[in-house]
C-alpha cells in the first residue's frame, strides 16, 4: 500500500521516485544477436517473478522503472542453454549487461516438434479470450452458434446478443470492424464454421481507438491463421442431424516463408432445419391464437484468401479478400383461430402460410500496411471495400375459414420482391509511439455505407402479379462517419493507466420513394458525440490484480429500423420502420479483481439513456405491427464470476456466472416500467479419459429475464455432452456431440404495450446429433529457432 500511495503522489504532485533500469544485450557463441529471447527479473529472496521482456531483432532489452532491491535475470530461448545471473543490488543506480552470451544446447534437437495446449478460456484484463480449438462441443457449430458457449454471452429468442445484461454489441471480425447490422450480420456470422474459429475475445471495456459503436462493448472474433513456415493445412467434414440432416466441409491451407505468406479458407453449410412460433395475442377484447411451424432449407458458402509480403523487418503489405454466398428458402404454415374473448369458440380461422427464396452475396476486401519498428513507433493503414446484395422473394397465400374450417369466407395472395444493395466503404490509420514515459496511440477513420432497399408488393390473382403501389417502395439509405481519438498508457510498477478520448461525426440521409404519401419521406441527420474512456489497474501481488475502467457508448439504428414504410409478416403483423428512432447511450462502470490470473470477479454499472425496445402496437382491424421506439432509460448492475480451473491431470472446469437486475424506467406513457433480476451461468467439465480421447459435458442456463425491454421471458437452457478421439499421432480428430438432451432451450414470454397483450413461445430444433472429422495436413514442424512461447509470455501479457 505504501509503494501505491507513492505512485499516486508522483502523478499528483509530479514527484519522481527510484525510476532503476536493467539493459544488456543477448549473443550467441558466435557472437550474434539473440532475437526474441524471454528475460525474467526474479527477486533473490523469494525467487519471485517482478517482470519479463523479449530482447529485440539486436538482442538488446532494457527494463524500466525497477524498484530497489536485490535481483537476479534468468534469460531462455530455444536451441540455447538457458542463462542465470549473478545476483545483483539496486539503490537508485542503473544496471547494465555488456553482452550476455548463451551457449548452444548440445542436447537441442536440430528439429523439434512444439505442442502447446491452450485454455479454453483466458482471462486478461482488457478482455476475456474463449479458445474455440480447446471446446470439444463447438466443432459442427456455425459462428453464430457458437456465441452461446462463449462467457458472459446470451442470445435471445430475437437473434439479438446480449452481454453482461447489455443488448447491442459491435462485431469485429481479425480485428477489422463489421459494418452489418441486424439479421445481415447474423446470416453473416451463420457462414463462417467454428473449424474456422481461433479464438473469440469479449472486450466489454473498449479504449478509445476502438469504434464507440456498441452498448455492451465488442466481440472480436478471430479467424485461423498459421504462422509456421512451410506448408500446412487442414480438412474438415460434419454432419448434423435434428429434425433433419445437415452438412458442413471445410478447407483451409497456409503457406509461408521468410518474406510471402498465402493463406485461405473455404467452408460450407447446408440441409434443412426448423422452428416455431407461438403467439397468442388479446386485442380489442378479441383472441388471436397463431401457431407457427417453419423449414429452411439452407446452403451457405465461405471463402476467405489473402497475402502478406513482408518488405523488410519493419513493414508488411497485405490484401484480404472474404467472399459469403447464401441460397436459401423457407416454408412456414400457420394457423390462427379468432375468437372474442367472451366464447371459446373460434368465429373464424386464418390459414396462413409464407414461401421465401433468399439470395445473398457479401464481398469484402481489405488492402493493409503495417509499419512496427524497436523503438516503439507503429503505423497501421487498412482500406477496405466491400458489396452486399440480397434478392428476396416471398409469396403469402392467406384464407380465412369459418369456426368449424368448413367454408372459405375469403382469400388473399400476396408475392413479395425486397431487393437489398449495400456499398461499404472505409480507411483507418493507427498510429503509435512511446511517449513521456508510456505509450501515446492516435488515429482517425472515415466509414461510409450506402444502402439501396426496394419493396414491391403484389396481389396475385389467377396466378398474375398486379402491383400493389400503396404497398410498395423504395428506402435508400446513406451514413457517414468521421472518427479520430487518442489513447494514452503508462505503467508506474504496480500500478497501470489508460486514459482516451473519441470524437465520431455522423452524417446519415434517409429517403423514402414511394406512390403514397407519408409525411416522414426523408430523415436527415447530422450529430458529433464525445466518448471518453479509461482505466486504473493495480498488481497488488503476483497473485491478485484489481482494475476500474470506465467506458461511453453509442447504439445506433439500423438503415431498416428508420425505414417507415411497413413490411407484411404475415395477413395480421407487419414490421415497421421508425424514421424518429434516435441513438441509445451507455455509460458503463466497472470494477474487477483477478486472482491468480483465473477467478475474476467483476461488480458493473450501466446507464443507458434513449434505450429502443422492439415492441408490439395495435393497429387498426385487428392487425399489429413490430416497431421500435425509445421508450425508457435503462439501469443494470452485474454481477460476474468467471472461473477456470484445473482440478488434476484429466479434470478441468470452466464456470461463468452472471448475475444482474435490470431496471427499465418509463419515458413513453403507454411503456410498462419493469424490475427484474436475472442468473445466467455456463459450465463446462472436460475430461481426459485416455490418451487422445477427451469427453465434455457443458450446460447453460438464463433464470426469467426481459428480452427488448417488453418481453418478460421464463427460464431456459440446455445441456450437452461431446466425445473427442485423436489418430495417426494427433493428425486426425474425430468429435461426436450431443446438444439440448433435454430439449429445453426454447423460450416462453409475455408482454403488453398499451391494450395489446402477447403470450408467445417458439424454438427451434435445437436438440441435435453432430459427428464431426477433421484432418490436419502438411508441416507442423519447426527447425531449430530463437522464438517460442512459454507459460510466463501469458503470465507477462496479463500483467
Amino acid at each position: 500500500m505504501k509503494s501505491f500511495i507513492l505512485v499516486l503522489l508522483s502523478l499528483v504532485f509530479g514527484v519522481t521516485w527510484s525510476q532503476n533500469t536493467i539493459n544488456g544485450k543477448i549473443v550467441t557463441e558466435n557472437k550474434q544477436p539473440v532475437q526474441a529471447a524471454i528475460i525474467s527479473l526474479l527477486d533473490v529472496k523469494t525467487n519471485g517473478f517482478i517482470k519479463g521482456e523479449l530482447s529485440n531483432e539486436k538482442g538488446e532489452f532494457l527494463f524500466k522503472s525497477i524498484e530497489n532491491g536485490s535481483y537476479y535475470l534468468l534469460i531462455t530461448s530455444l536451441g540455447l542453454k538457458d542463462y542465470k545471473s549473478e545476483p545483483f543490488d539496486l539503490e537508485n543506480t542503473n544496471k547494465t549487461f555488456d553482452q550476455i552470451v548463451m551457449q548452444d544446447d548440445s542436447e537441442a534437437l536440430e528439429e523439434v516438434t512444439i505442442v502447446a495446449e491452450r485454455p479454453m478460456i483466458q482471462v486478461q484484463a482488457d478482455k476475456t479470450v474463449f479458445n474455440v480449438a480447446n471446446t470439444v462441443n463447438a466443432i459442427g457449430d456455425n459462428g453464430f452458434e457458437l456465441l452461446r458457449k462463449a462467457p458472459g454471452i446470451i442470445i435471445d429468442n430475437s437473434d439479438s446478443i446480449i452481454v453482461e445484461g447489455k443488448a447491442g454489441v459491435l462485431f469485429y471480425i481479425d480485428d477489422r470492424p463489421s459494418v452489418l447490422r441486424g439479421q445481415d450480420l447474423v446470416n453473416f456470422l451463420k457462414t463462417l464454421q467454428a473449424s474456422d474459429i481461433d479464438n473469440i475475445e469479449i472486450i466489454t471495456q473498449p479504449s478509445s481507438s476502438y469504434d464507440a459503436e456498441g452498448n455492451a462493448g465488442i466481440i472480436n472474433i478471430k479467424l485461423k491463421r498459421d504462422k509456421s513456415l512451410g506448408t500446412n493445412g487442414s480438412i474438415a467434414s460434419g454432419l448434423t442431424v435434428g429434425d433433419f440432416a445437415r452438412y458442413n466441409n471445410s478447407i483451409s491451407f497456409n503457406n509461408r516463408n521468410k518474406k510471402t505468406s498465402l493463406y485461405g479458407t473455404y467452408s460450407n453449410n447446408f440441409g434443412k432445419s426448423t422452428s416455431f412460433i407461438n403467439l397468442n395475442r388479446t386485442q380489442n377484447s378479441i383472441n388471436f391464437d397463431a401457431r407457427s411451424n417453419s423449414v429452411f432449407d439452407n446452403n451457405s458458402n465461405n471463402l476467405r484468401l489473402g497475402f502478406d509480403y513482408y518488405a523488410n523487418a519493419k513493414s508488411t503489405f497485405g490484401i484480404i479478400t472474404t467472399g459469403n454466398f447464401n441460397n436459401s428458402s423457407s416454408e412456414t404454415d400457420s394457423r390462427t383461430p379468432i375468437r372474442p374473448i367472451t366464447q371459446q369458440n373460434p368465429d373464424e380461422v386464418l390459414i396462413s402460410g409464407s414461401d421465401s427464396d433468399n439470395k445473398t452475396s457479401n464481398i469484402f476486401t481489405n488492402l493493409n500496411y503495417r509499419f512496427k519498428d524497436t523503438l516503439g513507433h507503429s503505423l497501421n493503414i487498412d482500406l477496405d471495400y466491400g458489396k452486399y446484395n440480397s434478392e428476396r422473394f416471398n409469396l403469402q397465400p392467406n384464407r380465412y375459414f369459418n369456426g368449424d374450417e368448413t367454408q372459405v369466407i375469403s382469400e388473399n395472395i400476396v408475392f413479395f420482391d425486397t431487393p437489398i444493395d449495400i456499398s461499404i466503404l472505409s480507411g483507418q490509420a493507427d498510429y503509435k509511439q512511446n511517449f513521456l514515459k508510456g505509450v501515446l496511440s492516435t488515429g482517425f477513420k472515415y466509414s461510409k455505407v450506402y444502402t439501396e432497399n426496394s419493396f414491391d408488393a403484389f396481389d396475385r390473382t389467377n396466378g398474375a402479379n398486379d402491383l400493389d403501389e400503396s404497398q410498395s417502395n423504395d428506402f435508400d439509405y446513406d451514413e457517414q462517419i468521421y472518427a479520430a481519438y487518442f489513447n494514452y498508457n503508462r505503467k508506474f510498477q504496480k500500478l497501470n493507466i489508460q486514459f482516451g478520448l473519441r470524437m465520431e461525426n455522423t452524417v446519415s440521409d434517409g429517403q423514402l420513394t414511394s406512390l403514397q404519401a407519408n409525411q416522414n419521406n426523408r430523415v436527415e441527420r447530422n450529430y458529433t458525440n464525445w466518448f471518453p474512456s479509461g482505466g486504473i489497474t493495480y498488481q497488488v501481488n503476483r497473485k491478485n490484480t484489481l482494475s476500474l475502467n470506465y467506458s461511453k457508448r453509442i447504439q445506433r439504428p439500423n438503415y431498416q429500423s428508420l425505414n417507415p414504410f411497413q413490411y407484411r409478416i404475415d395477413e395480421l403483423s407487419f414490421r415497421q420502420g421508425n424514421p424518429f428512432l434516435q441513438p441509445q447511450y451507455t455509460d458503463n462502470l466497472k470494477l474487477s479483481h483477478t486472482y491468480n490470473y483465473r477467478l475474476t470477479t467483476s461488480i458493473s454499472y450501466t446507464f443507458v439513456s434513449d434505450f429502443f425496445a422492439q415492441i408490439t402496437e395495435a393497429g387498426q382491424n385487428n392487425t399489429n405491427f413490430i416497431i421500435q421506439r425509445n421508450v425508457a432509460n435503462q439501469k443494470i448492475i452485474n454481477l460476474g464470476i468467471s472461473y477456470p480451473t484445473k482440478f488434476n491431470d484429466w479434470w478441468n472446469v470452466y464456470i461463468s456466472l452472471n448475475a444482474y437486475r435490470s431496471i427499465y424506467e418509463a419515458t413513453n406513457p403507454d411503456f410498462v416500467e419493469t424490475q427484474q433480476n436475472t442468473l445466467s451461468l455456463y459450465a463446462q467439465n472436460t475430461f481426459k479419459i485416455s490418451k487422445g480421447l477427451t469427453a465434455e459435458i457443458s450446460g447453460w442456463f438464463n433464470s426469467p429475464s426481459v428480452w427488448g425491454g417488453t418481453y418478460e421471458t421464463e427460464s431456459l437452457g440446455a445441456l450437452n455432452i461431446a466425445f473427442q478421439k485423436r489418430f495417426l499421432d494427433d493428425k486426425l480428430t474425430a468429435r461426436l456431440a450431443f446438444n439440448d438432451i433435454l430439449f429445453t432451450s426454447p423460450w416462453r414470454g409475455t408482454t403488453q404495450f398499451g391494450d395489446l397483450f402477447i403470450d408467445g413461445n417458439g424454438g427451434n430444433d435445437s436438440r441435435q446429433v453432430r459427428i464431426n472429422l477433421t484432418y490436419n495436413f502438411g508441416r507442423n514442424e519447426i527447425k531449430k529457432a530463437q522464438k517460442r512461447k512459454t507459460g510466463i509470455e501469458d503470465e507477462k501479457n496479463r500483467i
